[in-house]
């Protein structure tokens, strides 16, 4: 079990990628500390974690991450419990209103991304810096940010996640940085388009706009993310994988899908 005795704290533990995350570290042995808004889900995952991690401890705390009062209270309330935070996986993310061009965005939507793709971020990251992982000069940061932080997406209704994920490369790369003459890693892994209610929910739920997002090509599933996120951290630590991205044979860049591809696989 590569992850037996280290502490990670995980957030947007609750669904998709984040709950693939945390299943795959349970078996690994990882002890675990969930962080998502949902505390419903968050006890279901927790109780099935539970049951098949032998070796580690499950815990969570329903917080909304931007909010740095109830992040900084639920950090040390896990520190408390667990001891030391080993590791950081800042998964928590929403894009709200495509298509929707940026001025016909509700500012609600606006404010809602804003606060938890950048704040979030960063308030969960101060904390467990400040509180567990500064302390003993150690740790590893994984953010998982999104291709379309390199590139702008070609679809409109992107301006302001597009905004935020570039924000959250620019935060890693300066931390990484200022993170020197420490054992503190910072790594970053970029999915591309991926199957999960995070697409869904960007569209608004509606079902034509999701299969047409995806059509022609097999999305990524949250597992892709999941199992890519584990070999990163599995590395030594004189080992950084500083950056992967992680995205559909199809999706060539992030301007050129290749929407032949499952007919040309099938």
């Amino acid at each position: 079990m590569a992850f037996k005795g280290l502490v990670v704290l995980l957030t947007g533990a609750s669904m998709g990628i984040g709950e693939s995350i945390a299943n795959k570290l349970a078996e690994e042995g990882a002890s675990l500390v969930l962080l998502s808004r949902s505390e419903d889900k968050l006890a279901q995952l927790t109780k099935r974690l539970q049951g098949i991690n032998s070796s580690g401890k499950v815990i969570y705390r329903a917080v909304d991450i931007g909010d740095y009062a109830s992040v900084d209270s639920a950090v040390a309330s896990a520190i408390e419990d667990m001891g030391a935070l080993d590791i950081l996986i800042n998964n928590a993310g929403l894009a709200l209103g495509a298509p929707a061009r940026f001025p016909d965005l509700k500012i609600s939507d606006v404010s809602t991304m804003n606060n938890t793709n950048i704040n979030g971020m960063m308030f969960v990251t101060h904390s467990v810096l400040n509180r567990s992982m500064m302390p003993h000069k150690a740790g590893t940061i994984l953010n998982i940010t999104s291709i379309t932080g390199l590139e702008v997406p070609p679809f409109p209704g992107e301006a302001v996640y597009h905004a935020n994920k570039a924000c959250q490369e620019a935060f890693s790369n300066s931390l990484r940085n200022e993170l020197s003459e420490t054992n503190i890693r910072v790594l970053v892994l970029r999915p591309g388009c991926v199957a999960t209610n995070f697409h869904s929910l960007r569209v608004g739920h509606v079902k034509e706009k999701y299969d047409k997002f995806f059509e022609g090509f097999k999305p990524l599933e949250a597992e892709n993310i999941a199992t890519s996120a584990v070999y990163m951290l599995q590395q030594p630590m004189n080992v950084s994988i500083k950056a992967m991205d992680v995205v559909p044979s199809a999706q060539r860049s992030i301007v050129v899908f290749d929407r032949t591809w499952s007919k040309r696989n099938a």
